[in-house]
């Protein structure tokens, strides 16, 4: 049985648990922190999570081990069969966490976990997710999904990385790039949301989030 290691709060982790979930693939999780240390390396060569246990080794990366359960589970699909409209989908994950997602992972250690982030590091995030937000005007379809009338991998990746994109906005400059870029996306975000396995992914994120929020308060 595979294995996903990592834990609930991370949006990558629960990026994977989710197409894990609607595709109905029986996996057990393993709790996993990122570490630097030797022994977890072997698993893990850059020390992050997510990462997968499979029968035939371990892999990283959580693009690839979507890609690696679609090739291993390809029913019910989660990419379209259209090379095309298959390519659109992945153009839609590649562009939210490489052009929205890891820019705004810049500002995360000051609006979710206490720390500081310098005003030069905050004026050139705001422009670079400008950018991003505005660009995923011209690709995100919201048909009613974000690729179209399937539910697929993008929304999987984009009901995991959005919502924090807005919550770190609100917090960093006191807009909503969402609602201010990309309106379409809250309509969206509500009803994906209604979906019952993102409903879990969404409980058990909230459940870590606050067991990790009172660990913390207990160590002061």
């Amino acid at each position: 049985m595979l294995k996903l290691c990592g834990f609930a709060v991370s949006n990558y982790y629960n990026k994977v648990k989710l197409s894990l979930l609607e595709k109905g693939i029986p996996f057990e999780e393993e709790l996993a922190y990122p570490s630097q240390k030797d022994e977890f390396r072997q698993d893990s060569p850059m020390g992050k999570v997510p990462f997968l246990r499979t029968e035939r080794g371990v892999l990283t990366e959580s693009q690839v081990l979507t890609e690696y359960i679609e090739d291993m589970y390809p029913e019910p699909p989660l990419y379209p069969k259209d090379p095309f409209e298959r390519a659109r989908c992945r153009e839609l994950i590649e562009h939210i966490e490489l052009h929205i997602e890891l820019p705004a992972r810049r500002l995360y250690y000051e609006v979710f976990f206490g720390g500081s982030v310098s005003d030069e590091t905050k004026q050139e995030v705001e422009k670079l997710l400008e950018k991003g937000v505005r660009s995923l005007t011209r690709l995100a379809r919201f048909a009613p999904y974000i690729g179209g009338k399937e539910f697929t991998h993008a929304d999987c990746a984009a009901c995991v990385h959005l919502p924090l994109l807005s919550m770190a906005t609100k917090k960093a400059y006191g807009r909503d790039f969402l609602d201010e870029f990309l309106p379409a996306a809250k309509p969206y975000l509500k009803m994906i949301a209604e979906r019952p396995h993102v409903q879990k992914v969404n409980a058990d994120r909230k459940a870590a989030s606050d067991a990790y929020a009172a660990a913390k308060a207990a160590k002061k």
